[in-house]
């Protein structure tokens, strides 16, 4: 049996040494199979790359990958899953706010059958601000998108061979592997834990991240842009109707000698807003259509360790 943890790295430079560390007390010292750590260089500008060398050097069950630029957390975890050899692979973050004994609690619900195991929040130690917006989140994608997904969602995850092969073979750009995970519907059991402040560095987990993150799983797995329109468009139409009607007895009663340029001006404001909303909107699927169609990678491996090659 072995194990594949697979960690997404980006300007994690502080976090690397004292995150093996940990993973060697509480993992590697207790375990009785193998492992491996397959640590994915997401176009760090710092020296993380540097410090993933010397791990590997130090432990040759570190294999290390560094890809050409940032392509982000979905690629970067899709890298990770995509070389590792493990009969199951965990998603760890790099930051050190999750408990490593975690991953042995995830290994032992996959012996019991289970193909994926989650790690959900049952509390965080983080701000209002940062709790407010992930619960927003994840309420969102419940009643749009994934009606499974965790109340206070996901980031940590075990995954069976079958399961990597599945997501493998999706091949989807612009989408959320954690949305996807939901979406296969394999065997799923739930462990919980506190998430802890972020002590060391600081995170890189921006307002733009978190809005293209929205956006990529309502895109991705709710029809919710497209029924908006449809009910934009019907209202207006409706509106529309309605008005010219009164519009039209109005004038045959002759109560109205002038044409009102105020209505007109604020009718022709809002039927213009509608269609740029609705142009807006179609662009996006016509975009991530577009882009599928190109067959990019979804992501480009720069450099590796020997075990890759």
């Amino acid at each position: 049996m072995k194990v594949s943890i697979i960690i997404p790295v980006y300007y994690n430079e502080e976090n690397l040494r004292p995150l093996y560390a940990d993973i060697k007390e509480k993992f590697i010292e207790k375990i009785d199979y193998d492992y491996e750590i397959v640590m994915v260089n997401d176009g760090s500008g710092d020296d993380s790359y540097k410090v993933m060398q010397e791990l590997a050097e130090s432990d040759s069950n570190v294999k290390i990958i560094s890809l050409s630029r940032n392509f982000g957390s979905h690629a970067a975890c899709l890298c990770g899953l995509a070389n590792a050899t493990g009969d199951c692979a965990v998603i760890k973050a790099a930051d050190l706010q999750e408990p490593t004994e975690l991953i042995l609690e995830m290994v032992e619900s996959w012996k019991n059958g289970n193909n994926v195991v989650l790690a959900c929040r049952k509390d965080r130690e983080e701000k209002k601000s940062q709790v407010c917006f992930a619960n927003l989140y994840y309420w969102l994608v419940r009643k749009t998108s994934l009606p499974t997904m965790p109340q206070n969602g996901f980031d940590i995850y075990l995954l069976d061979r079958k399961v990597i092969d599945v997501i493998e073979k999706l091949d989807e750009k612009n989408s959320a592997i954690t949305g996807q995970i939901l979406w296969s519907g394999f065997r799923t059991d739930t462990v919980y834990y506190t998430r802890k402040a972020r002590k060391i560095g600081k995170s890189k987990w921006t307002l733009r991240k978190k809005i293209r993150l929205v956006s990529d799983t309502l895109y991705s797995f709710s029809a919710l842009p497209i029924r908006i329109l449809e009910v934009v468009g019907s209202l207006s139409f409706a509106v529309g109707i309605v008005w010219a009607i009164v519009v039209l007895i109005a004038k045959l009663n002759g109560k109205i000698t002038v044409s009102g340029y105020t209505t007109l001006f604020i009718f022709s404001l809002l039927s213009f807003g509608i269609t740029m909303l609705a142009l807006g909107i179609l662009g996006e699927y016509l975009w991530r259509t577009f882009d599928a169609s190109r067959n990019r990678p979804p992501y480009i491996i720069e450099e590796q360790s020997d075990d890759f090659k």
